[in-house]
């Protein structure tokens, strides 16, 4: 039974070294996702260099984590991949730019959709912001953009089993989308009946002056 020993002693030193991989890549993915969300927040709160210094922060871990990771493991870089392509896509949004390409991010295809569909829920989060701040155009490009990435990305909800949790946020990038339409909807009707009430008060008031 010696070759048995010998190939069980082989097993067990490549498992090992399996298990510390996939505990330094999850360890790092989460320090990733930390700075992904941090930068998604300092977007929200209008602090946009503390926002692109979190993005460059997640890039360079994700970069060296994709360097040092592989086989079995890599399979575990989907999550902080997505959250980048989530923060880079907002941070591009709020700077008036494009979605950056999954090239230029250098995403996986499955990072890539996962993560343009969770920038479905943050852009609802930049339309109320556009709201509250009195800003009607900017709520409406923002609410455009969220449309367009629920139509780009909804065909493919046939690939769920290849990408796991496709469908689910598929339905829930609609429900938002339904969900931030009315709320638009319900806004550009109050401001337009306080636009007409100004316009009315502006004509009574030159009447009176008369």
């Amino acid at each position: 039974m010696e070759n048995v020993r010998n190939s069980m002693k082989e097993m067990e030193g490549q498992f090992s070294s399996q298990l510390e991989r996939r505990d330094r890549v999850l360890k790092e993915s989460r320090d990733v996702i930390s700075s992904c969300s941090r930068a998604i927040i300092s977007v929200h709160t209008r602090k946009m260099k503390e926002a692109e210094k979190e993005l460059s922060n997640a890039k360079a871990l994700l970069s060296s984590l994709k360097k040092t990771s592989g086989g079995s493991a890599s399979r575990y870089l989907v999550s902080p991949e997505a959250e980048f392509v989530e923060a880079s896509a907002v941070i591009a949004l709020a700077k008036d730019r494009d979605v950056p390409s999954m090239d230029s991010l250098d995403a996986s295809p499955e990072a890539y959709l996962l993560g343009l569909l969770d920038t479905v829920g943050e852009l609802k989060r930049l339309v109320l912001d556009s709201i509250l701040q009195r800003k009607p155009t900017k709520a409406k490009k923002y609410f455009e953009v969220m449309e367009e990435l629920y139509s780009l990305c909804s065909p493919l909800a046939v690939y769920d089993h290849v990408v796991n949790g496709t469908r689910r946020k598929i339905d829930v990038a609609r429900m938002l989308v339904e969900d931030t339409r009315g709320l638009l909807a319900e806004e550009m009707g109050r401001e337009s009946v306080s636009a007409s009430m100004a316009r009315l008060e502006k004509k009574l008031g030159a009447r009176a002056a008369r």
